[in-house]
């Protein structure tokens, strides 16, 4: 390329938690960087996200004497994991994502680490559960001035209130105990009170990314924001930057270190996810940022990346009140409720890790329909606990009209108006009931570990996840497949360098994220896996770009 209108050291594509990182520690090292983001706002689906970081033997832990070592960290990566991904990747996401933190925090970024929050498969070798998550702490968005209205911000109850993970948690049983009464009647307050003085508290994904931006600002990167990718540039195999759209005008930047692509991936592409994913699907269900088109890959295969996890996504079982996706983290462990298929059956443990739902959704729809799964509740769980955007006891007239949650005065009208069978229906809550009297779900287990029980209420005897459904009004809403964000992608080495097939480097290409084929393969290990993931490889890859030679340098080289 003769002719560049701009040159920076790393040039990093996509202003989620894993480009700011990376732009972070480019700096740190003494290299220029720029960060292009394609919408008007930062932050991509990290913003939208709980913010959570699962990050093994970190700091926050040694800090409140929480055992847990590497070694244990890696027997349960290795139990869940298992051979999807190379073992070398795996040892570096554990050993490495402490030091990441440990870099973010010496630059003065506040965390904190909810207790008790389990690693999704308790039941592993080397599993923790009390929380290897951490989070990003309450952060006054008043300190980013100017660059407060450049972050994205989500919208509903999850947009308009600022409560960490622990806050969420109590919540969800506000009318259980005194505790989880008070702890939400403090979070009514302190988010009154900050609008009134409008000091715009951030917590979750907002504070991340409130805090990297901040940050990334202070330390000298280039911040831009309606600047779309279009395509890398590449000479001989190496990739030495990118063409971009920038100001109104299509520009040519030089990449001295190299490309760093942490866009996403392509969950708002329907031709994309057609083409990769299972059946039903589409882009109506999902919880990604709207920007998560699947430019960053497609710019990776033209340039003869490899791919993998192409099927897979960070999938949960989502409702849509008034048409907007809702992930449904917490309210399948609480007792009182079950989900069902066409033929009125459950077909799962509905408290267990949303990923591993949705798994068994599309594999159970391949015998009897589930694509809607219906979430069956009865008055009483109506009155106790919220339920997406509705809160205890209250069942918005809008949400009824529209028939996003549908109300009957028996089990048998109930069915009748979702169109599935009566008979199985009643057949199946009878049984329900039972197992629920008893305390031990004896087709599936519900609650019967520490991750199923985080979620239940622990004033329900004996078994926190179950009560049984016998109030009426009863209710129900449909269920989707929704996600956070596809897994699949370029495949990189533990470098985060992106890989030809057959495991060659493409020199010059880095890639994080969403945007690669992740590290948890086909799984979910623990609360903030994806995010934790992304920005320990981007922290990689910045590292690797300014530890290598110039790109030129080892375009030089091939060429002789």
């Amino acid at each position: 390329m003769a002719d560049w209108d701009f040159t920076f050291d790393l040039v990093v594509v996509g202003s989620g938690g894993a480009g700011l990182t990376a732009a972070i520690v480019a700096r740190d090292r003494g290299l220029s960087a720029v960060v292009l983001e394609k919408t008007e706002v930062f932050g991509g689906s990290t913003a939208l996200s709980g913010g959570g970081l699962w990050v093994p033997n970190n700091a926050l832990m040694r800090r409140e004497g929480v055992p847990d070592s590497y070694d244990e960290a890696l027997v349960y990566m290795q139990a869940t994991v298992g051979d999807e991904v190379p073992r070398i990747k795996q040892e570096t996401y554990v050993r490495e994502a402490p030091r990441m933190l440990d870099f973010l925090l010496a630059q003065g970024l506040h965390f904190q680490r909810p207790e008790g929050y389990s690693d999704y498969y308790p039941e592993k070798p080397g599993s923790n559960t009390r929380s290897r998550m951490v989070e990003a702490a309450l952060f006054h968005g008043r300190e980013m001035r100017d660059l407060y209205p450049r972050v994205r911000m989500a919208t509903g109850l999850a947009g308009s209130l600022a409560m960490t993970t622990s806050e969420y948690h109590s919540l969800g049983l506000v009318l259980s105990t005194p505790k989880t009464f008070l702890s939400t009647g403090w979070v009514m307050l302190r988010n009154a009170w900050q609008s009134l003085t409008r000091r715009h508290d951030m917590t979750m994904g907002k504070s991340l990314i409130g805090q990297l931006l901040l940050l990334a600002s202070k330390r000298g990167v280039y911040l831009w924001s309606n600047s779309p990718f279009v395509e890398l540039v590449s000479d001989h195999g190496c990739v030495i930057g990118i063409v971009a759209e920038h100001e109104g005008h299509k520009v040519h930047i030089k990449a001295r270190r190299g490309v760093l692509l942490t866009a996403g991936g392509f969950a708002h592409n329907a031709q994309m996810r057609k083409e990769y994913e299972q059946q039903p699907i589409g882009t109506t269900w999902t919880s990604a940022a709207p920007g998560d088109t699947g430019d960053a890959i497609q710019a990776g295969m033209a340039v003869g990346a490899d791919t993998a996890f192409m099927e897979d996504a960070w999938w949960g079982p989502s409702s849509l009140p008034g048409g907007v996706p809702m992930f449904h983290v917490s309210e399948r462990s609480l007792p009182g409720s079950i989900m069902v298929d066409q033929a009125g059956n459950r077909f799962m443990n509905e408290a267990q890790s949303y990923t591993d739902a949705v798994h068994i959704m599309y594999e159970h729809n391949a015998q009897v329909p589930c694509i809607p799964a219906y979430f069956i509740i009865d008055s009483r769980f109506r009155k106790h606990y919220p339920l997406g955007v509705m809160l205890p006891g209250m069942t918005p007239k809008n949400l009824l009209k529209e028939g996003y949650i549908i109300k009957a005065t028996s089990l048998e009208e109930l069915a009748r108006q979702l169109g599935i069978d009566a008979a199985g229906l009643k057949e199946t809550v009878e049984r329900f009931n039972q197992f629920a009297r008893e305390g031990h779900d004896r087709d599936f287990g519900r609650g019967e570990n520490a991750y199923d029980r985080y979620y239940g209420d622990p004033t329900i005897k004996p078994n926190p996840c179950l009560a049984p459904l016998t109030e009426t009004p009863f209710y129900a809403v449909k269920m989707w497949p929704g996600d956070l964000g596809t897994k699949g992608g370029l495949i990189t080495d533990e470098h985060a360098r992106v890989l030809r097939p057959g495991g060659e480097t493409i020199p010059g290409l880095y890639a994080a994220g969403n945007t690669t084929a992740t590290v948890m393969g086909h799984h979910y290990p623990g609360p903030g896996a994806t995010i934790g993931a992304a920005m320990t490889f981007a922290y990689l890859a910045a590292l690797d770009a300014a530890a290598a030679p110039p790109v030129i340098e080892r375009l030089v080289k091939q060429e002789v």
